[in-house]
């Protein structure tokens, strides 16, 4: 099969169920980068092959983490619920990152066809293993585009991630048409729009306005009332920040300290020891949640080189970027967070979740 039979434009929307192309007609849409338009597909992604998942949102943009430019425009690119990378093909990297799917990947499941569970096989495994001299050079080839030999031996990575900027193009804030698509797609609904136009029309009001104080309070005390976050634009005031060793393992509960107990940890930067508090990470105070991970290895996204990891970095069951303040990014991707922001919870049948 050639890529020019495959349709790679479907059009999907979030909530619509799809099935995983088998690796041999994925393999045919790919370059000799294991690449389509710039995105590889991974080594991670292949047992998901044949199976069925429910698209969580369109990625019509992207963050970039290569050069720190912001969101650029990605295409024709899907997320699938519950389908994260686990790293195993790069070195063992932590941080769970969800993985993209060019919907030329991707086939949608008839509306009249039985349903099977999410990620459950359709058919076999999808992944060619039938045929062991097809899926083991189906293996090498994946395998080998994943890392490339540098001058001091330390192998350079290509993932998802590092190949953002080659796999996507220019995004100009300021560019209406993205939240038309986030609006059509499914990605954010009317009363999501309208907040966040709403707040953004209020920061723009704060700094050209009069009145600041007052009504920076006048927004907090709403806020507290409705539960909602803070005010977000608060820096730290510390020169060295301080550090926290609790130790924390997988499976551990944990209270998310509230916000101003947070902000005495931070820097005029907003960041504790190197790491950002990010203002995605706000709504989750004073919630409890269960540590998923320690992350002590990490790719870098410029260099492709693997990174190890000195002081505590955490990941959280269930708590993910929504978007929220940056333009509905849509990666939906674990933040980290250091120990000094945490406590443990001690109790043996503690409550789970955002009160």
């Amino acid at each position: 099969m050639n890529q020019s039979t495959i349709t790679q434009v479907l059009g999907l929307r979030v909530g619509e169920r799809v099935e995983v192309r088998s690796i041999d007609e994925i393999l045919a849409t790919l370059d000799d980068r294991a690449a389509l338009d710039g995105l590889p597909f991974m080594p991670e992604m292949v047992k998901f092959c044949g199976r069925h998942f429910t698209v969580f949102k369109r990625a019509d943009k992207v963050n970039d983490l290569v050069e720190r430019s912001g969101l650029r425009r990605m295409r024709n690119a899907i997320l699938l619920a519950d389908v994260r990378c686990d790293g195993r093909a790069h070195g063992g990297c932590e941080t769970l990152c969800q993985a993209l799917w060019k919907e030329a990947w991707l086939k949608r499941v008839p509306p009249g066809r039985p349903q099977n569970g999410a990620g459950v096989p359709s058919h076999g495994d999808g992944s060619g293993k039938g045929d062991g001299s097809r899926a083991l050079k189906a293996e090498r080839f994946l395998a080998s585009a994943t890392r490339t030999p540098t001058a001091d031996n330390e192998p350079r990575f290509c993932c998802q991630i590092t190949e953002t900027r080659k796999a996507s193009s220019y995004l100009a804030w300021w560019d209406p048409r993205q939240y038309v698509r986030d609006f059509r797609s499914g990605n954010v609904g009317i009363a999501e729009m309208a907040r966040y136009f709403g707040f953004w029309l209020f920061l723009l009001f704060l700094r050209h306005g009069r009145g600041y104080r007052t009504w920076v309070a006048l927004y907090e005390s709403l806020q507290r009332r409705r539960g909602g976050d803070p005010l977000h634009f608060r820096p730290g005031s510390l020169g060295k920040t301080p550090t926290s060793r609790l130790q924390l393992r997988p499976g551990e509960v944990v209270e998310v300290k509230e916000y101003g107990e947070i902000l005495e940890t931070l820097n005029e930067e907003g960041k504790n020891r190197g790491l950002l508090f990010d203002r995605e990470m706000i709504k989750y105070c004073g919630g409890r949640f269960k540590v998923l991970n320690r992350v002590e290895k990490l790719i870098d996204p410029k260099t492709g080189k693997m990174v190890t990891l000195n002081s505590d970095c955490i990941i959280l069951d269930g708590v993910t970027v929504k978007g929220d303040y940056h333009r509905f990014y849509p990666q939906n991707e674990y933040p980290f967070w250091r120990e000094i922001w945490l406590r443990r919870v001690e109790s043996k049948h503690p409550s789970v979740g955002k009160s």
